[in-house]
Formats: structure tokens, C-alpha cells, sequence
């Protein structure tokens, strides 16, 4: 994959690249093993999976359901389970969400639908998992500029439309997201644990 490729030449030998499907069940271990035969050690994971179909809460298919079931949220309890076995001590895990955790997005049904469950999932992992250092957050990211963006908002009015409905006026950038999830992941934010964190330039109108 180019991509991959432009990437892994970018961050040089901080980085090993694997090219899989997250919704093939054994993606998780060889993920881990990887991470801990490359770098001799495996302090956790930043998982994130992608978006979902489109459709009205009563226009997906129910094989749209069980395939987006098995990318979105088995493939994180999955890639959780493989790295919390091989790291074999504690781990810091963030998790990619959506801010369809708190209010529902029209036309993401199955994210509206997905999200929520896996959020409470990470709520569970991060209690069970805390009494042995382990940390666990979920991330909710709002309009960032990225492939999906454009792949919702087709067209420069709705992507000016869409901003309008965001306090700070624009979409977010991928560095600001990623700023985000770096310190979750950081010591210094060390007393951190089973919080969900909107990045959404105030988007969310609840709390």
C-alpha cells in the first residue's frame, strides 16, 4: 500500500507497518507480537477502526449491522484482548469513538447505534483493568479533516455549512486529535482513566 509505505518512510525507525483487516480475528495478536518483537516491549494501543456505513436508522442492511459489528467493535475487543495478553503488564489503551457516543449523528445510524455500547465497554475495561496500572479512554472526535470528512460533506457548501455548526467556526485538524491522544496516552496524564474526551471544538451540546 502506498500509503503505508509514504508513512512508514516518514517516521523512519520509530515505526514497523502491518497490513491487515482489523475485523480478521488473529490482526490484534500479530499486531502486538509485531510491536513487541520490533521494539522489545509493548506499552499499549491507540485503536482506531473505520467509519461505518451511512444510513437512516432503518435503511441498513442487517448484514451492514453484523460486518460493521465486527470491524467497529469486536476488532477493538480483539486488538484489546491481544495486546493486554502479550504486553503481560500494564497497558495504556485510547480508543478512536465518535461524539455519536453522546448525540446521535443524522445519517451514521450504525455508528449512532455501535459507539455508545463500545464506550461502556471501555468504562468496564478500564475498572477492571485499573487495579494493575492499566489505563483505558475513549477519544470523540468531531469533524476532523480527514478522507471520511470529505466522503460526508461532498461538496465545499456543505463542508462551510457543516462548520457554521461548530463554536469554533472549522473543522479540527488531524495534529490537534492526535495532540489529544498523544498526552492521554503520556505520562502525564497518568491519573487519566475510563474518561471519554470530546475533540470537537464545542460541537457537543451535552456535557
Amino acid at each position: 500500500d502506498d500509503r503505508l509505505a509514504g508513512a512508514l518512510a516518514a517516521l523512519g525507525d520509530r515505526a514497523v507497518g502491518l497490513a491487515a483487516d482489523l475485523a480478521e480475528p488473529t490482526t490484534g495478536r500479530r499486531a502486538a507480537h509485531l510491536a513487541l518483537d520490533t521494539f522489545g516491549r509493548l506499552d499499549g494501543a491507540f485503536v482506531s477502526v473505520g467509519g461505518p456505513p451511512t444510513g437512516a436508522a432503518l435503511g441498513n442492511t442487517d448484514d451492514e449491522w453484523r460486518a460493521a459489528f465486527d470491524s467497529v467493535f469486536l476488532a477493538a475487543v480483539r486488538v484489546t484482548r491481544a495486546v493486554v495478553e502479550v504486553a503481560g503488564g500494564p497497558v495504556r489503551l485510547a480508543y478512536v469513538l465518535s461524539t455519536s457516543v453522546k448525540s446521535p449523528i443524522p445519517g451514521l445510524a450504525i455508528s449512532n447505534g455501535l459507539r455508545p455500547g463500545l464506550a461502556m465497554w471501555i468504562k468496564q475495561l478500564a475498572a477492571e483493568l485499573g487495579p494493575q496500572g492499566s489505563r483505558a479512554v475513549g477519544l470523540l472526535p468531531g469533524t476532523i479533516r480527514t478522507e471520511r470528512i470529505g466522503a460526508l460533506y461532498d461538496t465545499p457548501e456543505k463542508q462551510a455549512a457543516n462548520a457554521r455548526s461548530i463554536p469554533l467556526r472549522r473543522f479540527g485538524e488531524p495534529a490537534e486529535f492526535g495532540r489529544v491522544a498523544a498526552f492521554c496516552l503520556s505520562d502525564a496524564a497518568s491519573y487519566l482513566t475510563g474518561s471519554v474526551i470530546a475533540v470537537d471544538g464545542g460541537l457537543l451540546p451535552a456535557l
